[in-house]
């Protein structure tokens, strides 16, 4: 019998984590031998953590709150989507023995969106709202589909503009604080901050999407999030919350780590009725 190879996601807190299940369902949709848990590791022992675990046999690791720009630094290598997102959520154990850290939360995201929902990007104007590590993670697969703007609102104004002109060479984008959007209407809205997860709403005006314009919470919860029922109140054409996103950026990490890709559809609807 073979034995199988161990993968894990690191993070703080880490019972509320999907990752173990999604995993488990791809192992099983693509005849792969692996076990992969969730270990709660905190900033304080994250590195050392990570040498233990790579020590004993360990293949990868997914990173998360509050340990992706631990991770970004303490990878040996960076591929190009961590580099722009400067945070890692993937570790990747290579066959020198050197560790790639890569992020594939923008990947699941535009993935999400694009396949799953059929919400399109292109010629789109984009809000995002916050300016923090999730954020930056997704900046650089959207520009990629060549939106007509993306605008990104935070509190705290400065960094809005700052993070902003760090992706101003890949097209039309602009920070401003939240007063900035009356007046404006966007045909994509995604929430990337964390404000759903204390049951909070951004300070958003009202009439702001625009007519079959759709919102996006990167959250997800057991019931729609507080930005998901917002939208639906606006009349947002869709209004959805980050499950498919968990899922897509999950099986973009399985296939770096496995070399075969899972059927994300499937396996989101039945997340859906199994795991609520």
């Amino acid at each position: 019998m073979s034995i199988p190879d161990f993968y894990a996601v690191f993070g703080q807190p880490i019972h509320h984590s999907k990752s173990p299940q999604i995993h488990q369902l791809f192992a099983q949709n693509t005849q792969q031998i692996m076990e992969y848990q969730a270990q709660e590791v905190g900033a304080d022992i994250f590195a050392k953590s990570v040498v233990d675990f790579f020590e004993k046999g360990g293949k990868g690791l997914n990173c998360t709150l509050p340990l992706k720009e631990l991770a970004f630094k303490f990878a040996s290598n960076l591929s190009p989507r961590a580099q722009c997102a400067k945070a890692v959520n993937t570790l990747i154990l290579q066959k020198n023995g050197q560790i790639l850290g890569d992020n594939t939360d923008g990947y699941g995201l535009v993935t999400d969106l694009l396949k799953n929902h059929g919400i399109a990007l292109k010629h789109k104007r984009i809000l995002i709202l916050g300016a923090g590590g999730a954020s930056r993670g997704i900046i650089h697969p959207i520009m990629q589909q060549i939106p007509e703007k993306v605008v990104i609102a935070n509190r705290t104004i400065e960094k809005a503009i700052a993070l902003a002109l760090e992706f101003k060479k890949l097209g039309t984008i602009e920070g401003c604080g939240f007063d900035d959007l009356k007046g404006q209407s966007f045909d994509l809205i995604l929430n990337a901050t964390s404000a759903s997860l204390s049951g909070k709403l951004p300070p958003l005006p009202n009439n702001i999407i625009a007519e079959k314009g759709c919102c996006y919470d990167l959250s997800y919860g057991s019931e729609p999030t507080i930005f998901v029922r917002w939208g639906l109140e606006q009349n947002a054409h869709k209004s959805l919350d980050g499950l498919g996103m968990l899922v897509e950026q999950a099986a973009e990490a399985f296939y770096l780590w496995r070399g075969v890709r899972p059927n994300t559809q499937s396996i989101i609807a039945l997340l859906k009725q199994k795991y609520p």
